[in-house]
């Protein structure tokens, strides 16, 4: 029955603060229906367990009750009012969420000039929503998100544009895996999104970090000047270390990027005795692959077209929107291959929400590719690259 005592005075907690944060238009109170078990006790000292809880709770001066006078109550606490929510909470040895909310905006509001995102995350908290699961009990994390963001962006700006995930992780915090907890927070914070939800190997890729280092896969009739070597590659592809990819040894009839794992290796068999160059992204291209795109491109005539193949979902136009801007870099523009809604049979089609759809023609259009714009929105559905190959 304590145990009971204390779960409804924790509901009488609750239920006040979701009134004072707009959640909820009730008065905080435990009626006789909440009070059922207690009522139905079979024993004295069951009954009285529960009332000692609520009697020391009130003598606090936190709540108030009422005892019932008919037959059937009589003797029995039947209603208990909340009084003061602020002893309620010290009773029971809680914060109040506003008290949590003033410590996390005293904590984040320094840096919602430069993260604007911070505001909105605020905004949930005070409606005592959650963020990616967080609330503002959890501020710590997005401090130290943002340590993670300034200390990548610091590395960058030196020239280090790779970093084993771990090896930041114990230089920021001496914990070699507290980086890998923050990537919910980091994802929000970087897209400026409080629903954004990438995988977090995209986080990582983003701002420079990375688990373990991938070579950069190839496939294609086509020459690669490397830092050692310059050949061929092999078929059906070749992966080489970013950094030692220079520059094209001979000129390709194309270029296309390919966004997904499955497709690329089917497009290497089947191509790589071709004068066209295919080069695998791993979804989101990291820094030191998108520095060897540039690379690439600059050395590559305007005539030649490049081409970019991926998912008609979020992510799929939120990393060719990335391609678009490095190949801008360079002096090209890229071009959808099959990305267009009208190249997607309909027994492949996924409906998506108003706020994909939202996010896909943002992306389509920082890609160029406003001519997708009206097909998206009236199309409303995704589907994955390897389902078309």
């Amino acid at each position: 029955m304590e145990d009971l005592a204390y779960s409804l005075l924790n509901k009488l907690l609750s239920d006040s603060e979701k009134t004072e944060a707009g959640r909820r238009t009730k008065a905080s109170v435990i009626t006789k229906s909440n009070l059922v078990k207690y009522h139905n006790g079979r024993s004295l000292q069951a009954k009285e367990a529960f009332e000692t809880v609520i009697d020391a709770c009130r003598a606090e001066g936190a709540i108030t009750y009422t005892i019932g006078t008919r037959i059937e109550d009589e003797g029995f606490i039947n209603r208990i009012e909340l009084k003061d929510n602020r002893l309620l909470a010290k009773f029971l040895g809680k914060e109040l969420s506003t008290d949590v909310l003033s410590h996390a905006k005293s904590l984040l509001e320094v840096f919602t000039d430069r993260f604007p995102v911070l505001i909105d995350v605020l905004q949930k908290w005070a409606e005592l929503r959650t963020v990616r699961t967080y609330t503002a009990a959890d501020v710590k994390d997005w401090v130290d998100a943002i340590r993670v963001i300034d200390f990548a962006k610091e590395n960058l700006a030196q020239g280090v544009i790779s970093l084993p995930i771990n090896e930041a992780s114990g230089k920021l915090f001496k914990d070699t895996k507290r980086i890998k907890k923050l990537a919910a927070p980091i994802d929000v914070i970087l897209s400026g999104d409080v629903n954004s939800n990438r995988p977090s190997s995209e986080v990582w890729e983003a701002i420079g970090l990375f688990r373990e280092e991938h070579p950069v896969r190839m496939a294609g009739n086509v020459i690669i000047e490397r830092e050692r070597v310059t050949g061929y590659i092999d078929a059906p592809y070749s992966g080489f270390p970013a950094a030692a990819i220079k520059r094209l040894g001979s000129l390709p009839l194309s270029i296309m990027t390919i966004e997904n794992q499955t497709t690329f290796h089917s497009e290497a068999r089947r191509r790589c005795d071709e004068n066209v160059l295919l080069i695998y992204t791993a979804g989101m291209p990291n820094p030191p692959w998108r520095e060897m795109y540039v690379r690439l491109l600059q050395g590559l005539p305007q005539d030649v077209p490049v081409y970019h193949w991926g998912d008609v979902d979020e992510g799929g136009f939120r990393i060719a929107s990335v391609l678009a801007q490095e190949a801008r870099k360079a002096g090209h523009t890229i071009i959808p291959w099959q990305m267009h809604p009208d190249n997607v049979p309909m027994e492949h089609r996924d409906p998506a929400s108003a706020n994909t759809v939202n996010k896909m023609v943002h992306f389509a259009e920082a890609a160029g590719w406003s001519f997708l714009v009206e097909a998206i929105r009236d199309a409303k559905f995704t589907v994955e690259q390897e389902t078309l190959a």
